[in-house]
């Protein structure tokens, strides 16, 4: 089997770090090299592992760290944490942007990213536009495959503490059979397995998975 290497940007985050564990394990891939703004905790550095601590903010900075088959971006933030729409913007749009973009210069193929459902550039609701916006400037760029997950809330345990998903996951989650397939609840351990595998798999082409899709994926 001709092994793969994979950058992973996001890693802290509620499906990044079930990516993280999964990437480590994985066999197609031999090497997993890991951006993050701190260094990761000392559970976290894997065998495979490459964390480069960087500055975001800086893409000159770490154009020489991003050399990889696969990239896969799990980037993102809220409005109330990011503090301002101009905040936000810069987590969820240039950050992915700035790092496809080294990334397909080194000769990346494959770019994986994680938006929302409802993610659409036309949209009157500033959130769904920029995720919408990332979405769109993916798919022009020169990628072999871009795979985009769409889901809908997030199940699953945070290391920051979101009151409004903290409610979802209690209230939610048992009676998420009630909720249409395409706003339905998706557990981080099983994107992040969707996320993977998908990787893996390798398709050429752009595909875009909602909730529904994500829940009845076949990893085999």
């Amino acid at each position: 089997m001709n092994k793969k290497s994979v950058l992973l940007v996001g890693a802290t985050g509620l499906v990044g770090n079930e990516c993280l564990l999964q990437l480590s394990e994985n066999d197609h891939y031999d090497k997993v090299v890991v951006l993050t703004r701190r260094p990761l905790p000392e559970s976290l550095i894997l065998p495979k592992v490459e964390n480069h601590v960087i500055d975001f903010d800086d893409p000159e900075s770490y154009k020489d760290l991003v050399s990889a088959n696969h990239v896969i971006c799990t980037l993102g933030t809220t409005i109330k944490k990011a503090g301002s729409n101009e905040n936000f913007y810069r987590v969820d749009y240039t950050y992915p942007y700035e790092v496809a973009l080294a990334a397909l210069e080194k000769g990346a193929e494959h770019f994986l990213i994680i938006t929302a459902i409802g993610s659409d550039a036309k949209s009157k609701f500033f959130y769904n536009r920029v995720k919408g916006e990332i979405e769109n400037s993916l798919m022009k760029m020169e990628y072999s495959s871009v795979s985009i997950f769409r889901p809908s809330l997030l199940l699953g345990k945070r290391n920051e503490f979101r009151f409004g998903e903290w409610l979802l996951n209690i209230t939610m989650g048992p009676l998420s059979f009630l909720i249409p397939p395409k706003y339905r609840p998706v557990n981080g351990h099983h994107l992040a397995d969707v996320i993977v595998n998908t990787g893996v798999k390798n398709r050429p082409g752009i595909r875009i998975l909602e909730s529904a899709d994500i829940i009845k994926f076949d990893a085999s």
